[in-house]
């Protein structure tokens, strides 16, 4: 099944949701003051060079107190609005399972009978065999989402990043939380330093091998304070213009299996943070030129997807 509309001919998430749970769904990000192994010299330290620490908000705010001042906001433009609970900032399995089973179920308990799902952003190498048979327990009672982030399915950039994770890794995780029915959204960023379209498709093909259920996709944001920006200082990288990055995704979804759905097709970041590229901050004007190329060009989601045998 998939969720085409005339003006967007690819499974966007709204349409997804709409005809999945019958009204408007919103996930509530929350920061629970997570940590990466990346970060805490587990694997690595400083992160992935691009991340700044993380994308959630409200460090010093408990669970309850986060989920009451976003859903507050939301009520007023929603007011029946069902709610997905997102654990959101840094590797969201990276503790003790008998800690996590009490975030977890503290946002549940919150948001009450509205809610519909549970969804958790982590990496590959940051979710144990313990909490993924738990998740699977979970998932029994409410849809569970795990969102993991690859990137790029590049080796060298991914080298080059820090992310401190092999292909393989992420590859044995989505096959153990697949067993358990449990839904999976990745993570990839186009513009990263050294890559041009081919890699941006290739990493599209890597996604489309694997039983992936959702994608999210944003051009990378050179931040301030980021290990990448020194980088960028010293050797300047070639930084995607809005046209490019409209006709990478374009091209992305047009290589994209028709039947995984489509997250996010830009993020921005605070203006006093960002350095390049600054279009970025316009981003219903670049999501509507999206859509608008993709009419344009006669292009849907799967148009020149070619199934190849799962290697995986």
């Amino acid at each position: 099944m998939n969720y085409f509309t005339k003006a967007k001919p690819y499974n966007s998430l709204n349409e997804y949701f709409k005809k999945r749970y019958g009204k408007k769904v919103t996930k509530i990000a929350l920061n629970a003051n997570f940590t990466c192994p990346n970060r805490d010299g587990t694997k690595g330290y400083g992160g992935c060079t691009f991340c700044l620490g993380g994308s959630g908000e409200y460090d010093n705010l408990s669970i309850k107190e986060q989920f009451k001042i976003v859903s507050d906001t939301i009520n007023k433009k929603w007011p029946d609005a069902l709610y997905i609970p997102y654990f959101q900032a840094y590797s969201n399995t990276y503790k003790p399972l008998p800690e996590l089973i009490k975030l977890y179920n503290e946002a549940i308990d919150i948001a009450g009978d509205n809610i519909v799902g549970l969804s958790i952003a982590t990496r590959a190498d940051s979710i144990s065999d313990d909490v993924i048979e738990y998740l699977g327990e979970l998932n029994k009672k409410i849809d569970v989402s795990i969102e993991l982030g690859l990137q790029t399915s590049n080796e060298l950039t991914s080298k080059r990043i820090n992310r401190c994770m092999s292909n393989m890794e992420f590859i044995t995780t989505v096959n153990k939380l697949r067993k358990h029915n449990i839904e999976i959204i990745v993570h990839i960023i186009n513009g990263l330093p050294g890559e041009y379209i081919e890699d941006n498709l290739k990493t599209i093909d890597f996604i489309n091998s694997l039983d992936i259920q959702g994608i999210k996709i944003h051009s990378l944001l050179l931040l301030d304070n980021t290990k990448l920006y020194e980088e960028y200082k010293k050797e300047p990288f070639h930084i995607l213009s809005m046209d490019e990055y409209i006709e990478i995704v374009a091209q992305e979804i047009a290589h994209l299996r028709d039947d995984i759905i489509i997250h996010r097709l830009q993020a921005d970041s605070k203006l006093d943070l960002l350095i390049e590229p600054k279009w970025t901050h316009k981003k219903f004007i670049v999501m509507n030129n999206i859509d608008k190329y993709i009419r344009n060009n006669n292009l849907y989601q799967g148009k020149f997807y070619i199934k190849k045998d799962n290697l995986h």
